[in-house]
């Protein structure tokens, strides 16, 4: 068995996430109470609203804090990844897992990270879509057709037929216009609050270098997936630098899942809640067997599974 654990991004948080893990593990309760943010991630998580929890600066390391922790207690039950990756937010996680940041770190990064993100992107009329059934060279043609209107960009590579575009709102509208009449099946406007992985978000990326400038980088104890690598980073590639470009830069998560194909990954276990990566994997590499975590219940079934499989 080779496996690779992935980490969910920014859309799948609930109230409610982590409530049982909290209750049943006093060492993920440990990183929600000793969380380093400026308020009460605990509460926010079980109780909401559902409307602040969805807010990209309380998302952030909310989502962080519940995949550190369920990654802590994988840990401690003996299962390791021989790879990590995580979609956009997610990629934290994942050099988290690979002891690259403390987990203190990894929540403060995010949550300034989400300040960023949110105030990039404040005053700008954007949006982001789902383009479903179209290929990567027609949308990138009716997004250079659209880009007369401002920017638009493919900011997401999910799985085979399902990217997402994102940028200054007329932009976005008109290369959705156009990639329907190139024959894409769907185009559904996403519920976000920037243009997130487009160019609009290099005031974020500027505060992020600023930021990462105070902080230590370990090295990675595994081999991390990079966003905008669409697999592991280069010689000449720094944490710091690759971080800075992902937030303004496209991510190639299905390159990633056909990259760890190739290497012999057959075990995904995704970290977070929903089962959002579990499905790209199933479009693009059908092969590669898949778990997630979202409860105690699943987690207790994932570490049953796995350590039959090892045995």
């Amino acid at each position: 068995m080779k496996l690779a654990f992935v980490y969910a991004g920014q859309g799948s948080q609930h109230v409610g996430m982590g409530r049982d893990f909290y209750r049943e593990y006093p060492e993920f309760a440990n990183i929600f109470d000793h969380a380093p943010v400026d308020f009460d991630l605990k509460q926010l998580c079980f109780e909401g609203p559902e409307e602040q929890l969805s807010q990209t600066r309380y998302t952030q390391p909310c989502m962080v804090a519940f995949a550190l922790g369920v990654t802590g207690l994988l840990y401690k039950e003996g299962i390791r990844p021989e790879i990590a990756a995580g979609l956009s937010l997610g990629e934290y996680s994942a050099l988290c897992a690979a002891g690259v940041f403390s987990r203190g770190t990894a929540i403060s990064t995010v949550a300034l990270r989400g300040k960023a993100m949110e105030e990039a992107a404040k005053g700008l009329d954007c949006g982001m879509t789902a383009v479903l059934g179209l290929d990567r060279e027609k949308l990138q043609s009716a997004c250079d057709r659209a880009a007369e209107l401002g920017t638009v960009q493919i900011c997401n590579y999910n799985c085979p037929g399902q990217l997402v575009i994102g940028g200054e709102r007329a932009a976005v509208d008109r290369a959705g216009e156009l990639a329907k009449e190139l024959g894409a099946k769907r185009c559904m406007p996403l519920k976000v609050s920037g243009p997130f992985h487009t160019r609009l978000m290099k005031p974020a990326g500027d505060a992020l270098a600023s930021y990462f400038k105070r902080i230590a980088f370990q090295p990675m104890s595994l081999p991390v997936y990079f966003n905008c690598k669409g697999g592991p980073a280069g010689p000449d590639d720094s944490i710091a630098a690759l971080l800075e470009k992902q937030v303004q830069s496209p991510v190639y998560w299905e390159d990633t899942i056909r990259r760890m194909a190739e290497e012999g990954v057959d075990t995904v276990v995704e970290i977070g809640p929903g089962k959002t990566l579990s499905g790209f994997f199933k479009k693009t590499a059908p092969e590669i067997k898949t778990y997630h975590i979202d409860t105690v219940a699943d987690f207790r079934a994932v570490v049953s599974a796995l350590k039959g499989e090892s045995a």
